[in-house]
């Protein structure tokens, strides 16, 4: 259960939920014809220790990730989910930005995985712990970043905007900003005041891509919540550390700001890219129906 001020490393709390997304990553990537494909997930999965491992090795009876009806949903929802923010840096570059922000980036590896100009400059922020872990991983592994990256240990909850522009973050440059996996953890109130953070920080031409999740009704929380208590392995945690909450839809809110925006439903976006969405399972703690993507471009 969330509480005001808790605080996690990798392995614990709103932490622990990079790496089960980064083993789905993993998994996801070993497919014949995968969506997207991150070779730096299994660095990080392994590097958490042996019970990661196992996961990937197949020693592990049994798992969500490896669940045939919740492992093979989720891990097509993430190659998705990636490949929608990886498409997002994509554009933004060609468009000319070379300033990116990478909000709560946990096991983001897009510094190291994806093609940078000479001059893009990546900032990475979460709170210090977490970026400690995937420096100590990567640098074991042998990972170079393809762009200059800067990390920046803060906590989203401070004043993580003045921490920014100490790293050398410049106002005046059009920036692309990412909140992937970010929202469902953030109360209403904080959504708001990332969204008014990024909205002040961002000159003409900045670009925002955005994962929101619409709130579960009463009946669909407590069921996924039961089920979740009984099956363990993570996603008991997930449930009990979103803050399901009613929220401004991220669209209407950039537009409402001056922002072009634009929203695609997840399991639209799985549809146009030739896959089928997983079926809506509230008792596995997947419901890609609720999941939207959104882009803002500033006017």
């Amino acid at each position: 259960m969330r509480t005001e001020g808790d605080s996690w490393d990798i392995t614990s709390g709103v932490g622990s939920t990079a790496l089960f997304v980064a083993a789905g990553r993993a998994f996801a990537s070993r497919e014949p014809d995968p969506l997207a494909s991150d070779p730096f997930a299994e660095t990080f999965v392994r590097a958490a220790g042996a019970e990661w491992e196992d996961l990937l090795d197949g020693l592990v009876a049994e798992h969500p990730l490896t669940d045939p009806g919740f492992g093979a949903g989720f891990q097509l929802y993430l190659a998705a989910r990636t490949r929608y923010f990886d498409a997002f840096c994509e554009s933004a570059i060609e468009a000319g930005i070379r300033q990116v922000v990478i909000l709560a980036s946990g096991l983001d590896a897009r510094a190291y995985r994806l093609s940078w100009p000479d001059d893009a400059v990546v900032y990475e922020l979460d709170r210090a712990p977490v970026l400690d872990f995937k420096a100590k991983a990567l640098a074991a592994a042998g990972g170079m970043s393809r762009a200059r990256r800067r990390e920046v240990a803060v906590d989203l909850r401070e004043d993580w905007p003045r921490a920014l522009r100490d790293g050398g973050f410049d106002r005046t440059r059009p920036t692309a900003w990412l909140a992937e996996g970010l929202l469902p953890y953030l109360p209403a109130a904080a959504q708001d005041r990332l969204f008014e953070s990024i909205d002040s920080l961002s000159c003409r031409d900045s670009r925002a891509a955005v994962e929101q999740t619409e709130m579960l009704s009463p009946a669909a929380l407590e069921e996924m919540r039961s089920y979740a208590d009984q099956a363990g392995h993570g996603r008991a945690e997930w449930v009990q550390l979103i803050y399901n909450e009613p929220r401004n839809e991220a669209a209407a809110w950039f537009a409402d700001h001056g922002w072009d925006a634009e929203r695609t439903e997840v399991d639209a976006y799985i549809r146009a890219l030739g896959r089928t969405p997983p079926a809506p399972d509230p008792s596995a703690s997947l419901v890609t129906s609720l999941i939207s993507l959104v882009t803002a471009t500033r006017s």
